[in-house]
């Protein structure tokens, strides 16, 4: 789906990102008057937006159709024309190589070693650590027994966006598994944007676009977001409804390796529960990722 990812399918992924979001603003929202007539298109047409960008609307058609590389000024406009957030406005400079230098990496991923000794330590919160494209490079046991057995699941497929939208138990475990999962598609395009060459990526949306029309559905609206924090609300089969919030740390070492751990208030329901996990878990003999000192591809 996302091609040879050539320069002019950048260029052309750009376009797309721009019409989406001008489809989803109303003349009302950025402060044109409302004509009262029927509207051809949903949202903003392009002259309009053209208008409040101070650019020709030749120009912006011109960009919409992948036929031309903006400036950085022109971008920063057009983000604020737009309404985009810091994670949209992050993806449209990415596209747009304005922000980033491109570096091709075909190796295996291995878990930085600091990460690995904080995950060693973490008895009683669960915790993983991804890679590039959500790549589930290591794990501790609370969460394994957390989300799932990653130990069963092939290295290759190991990824988190994957096991959401393929494993039947992560739709009953998130209670909003609809709103999570868009945020992995999200997470996905964002990173499509940073390395968009990346053959696994490739391989991966277009699997996922196959095998399940909401991820299609969802790739095709050009969402983005970055991995930064949040909170979830999980249905465990074990200890019943956790609310946690988590967490994203970025190793300095590699920024491409990201540690995501789940917590919960000291006190709170969810914390006691987590604390019965931690025990069914050791009677399960779950096992942790640096018992095999596997590395991610």
């Amino acid at each position: 789906m996302l091609g040879s990812m050539s320069e002019n399918v950048t260029l052309n992924e750009l376009g797309e990102f721009l019409k989406k979001r001008r489809s989803e603003l109303s003349p009302r929202t950025v402060g044109l008057p409302e004509t009262g007539g029927p509207r051809r298109v949903a949202g903003l047409r392009r002259e309009e937006v053209a208008q409040l960008a101070s650019i020709s609307t030749d120009y912006y058609t011109r960009l919409e159709q992948g036929r031309l590389q903006a400036s950085a000024p022109v971008l920063e406009t057009l983000a604020r024309v737009l309404h985009l957030d810091d994670d949209e406005r992050g993806y449209l400079f990415q596209l747009a190589g304005k922000t980033t230098v491109r570096v091709r990496r075909r190796g295996r991923q291995q878990v930085q070693p600091q990460l690995q000794r904080v995950l060693d330590d973490l008895t009683a919160t669960p915790a993983i650590v991804q890679g590039r494209r959500g790549d589930i490079l290591a794990w501790n046991a609370l969460a394994s027994a957390l989300v799932i057995d990653f130990s069963r699941i092939p290295e290759k497929h190991r990824n988190y966006p994957r096991i959401q939208f393929t494993e039947p138990s992560m739709r009953s475990l998130y209670a909003d598994w609809e709103t999570s999962a868009q945020i992995s598609v999200a997470q996905l395009r964002m990173e499509a944007a940073k390395y968009p060459d990346d053959p696994r990526l490739i391989e991966l949306v277009g699997e996922l676009s196959t095998r399940d029309k909401e991820f299609a559905k969802w790739w095709g609206d050009h969402k983005v977001a970055a991995r930064t924090v949040g909170t979830k609300t999980l249905n465990h089969p074990v200890v019943g409804e956790l609310v946690l919030d988590w967490d994203t740390l970025t190793a300095n070492t590699d920024p491409d390796q990201h540690l995501t751990v789940w917590t919960a208030a000291p006190g709170s329901p969810t914390h006691e529960r987590l604390r019965i996990l931690a025990s069914w878990a050791a009677d399960q003999h779950l096992p942790a990722s640096s018992h095999f000192r596997e590395g991610g591809q």
